[in-house]
């Protein structure tokens, strides 16, 4: 109940950490109680942290959602969150001029990871609610032909299984 009230409140006020940028000044440097802040390629150091709170804010909401999901496919979540943490992560690095030119090189392993994962879990899901047997696909290799061992060969007998079709 209390970290319930704790998340909606922060969800509610969300908003107000998006304007946090309107208190900072507007101009090159800063000289902030974190130390000197420069705005690099952005011109202002408010335009700077306007940019870095329009990250900030879905990230934080985000990370809200993925940490209290009960769904199976909660994982997904993840992808998006990898993908605002890159694009902060370029906003702070001064080495990059163009932020977004190469996220997607990175982003692609993340999401073909979590792809397999998030397929993998939603299989045994369905295995489990329609009472699939999922074992039986360990015997075919990738070719789709099916693979026996010696036990099998020596325990089936064609006339007493009837749904034997032969090899």
């Amino acid at each position: 109940m209390f970290y319930g009230s704790i998340i909606a409140i922060s969800i509610i006020i969300s908003p107000y950490f998006f304007y946090l940028y309107q208190g900072i000044p507007d101009g090159d440097v800063w000289d902030s109680p974190f130390g000197v802040i420069s705005s690099n390629y952005y011109g202002s150091v408010q335009v700077l942290f306007w940019t870095l709170f329009n990250k900030i804010v879905p990230l934080f909401l985000l990370l809200i959602w993925f940490f209290t999901c009960r769904h199976w496919w909660y994982h997904a979540i993840l992808v998006p969150i990898c993908m605002i943490i890159f694009q902060i992560y370029t906003i702070l690095n001064d080495e990059i001029i163009f932020p977004d030119s190469s996220e997607i090189y990175i982003l692609a392993p993340i999401i073909f990871i979590m792809l397999i994962f998030s397929y993998t879990i939603r299989t045994k899901i369905f295995d489990k609610i329609h009472g699939i047997d999922l074992s039986e696909l360990s015997r075919v290799n990738w070719k789709g032909e099916l693979q026996t061992n010696e036990k099998e060969e020596n325990n089936i007998d064609e006339d007493e299984d009837p749904m034997y079709m032969g090899r």
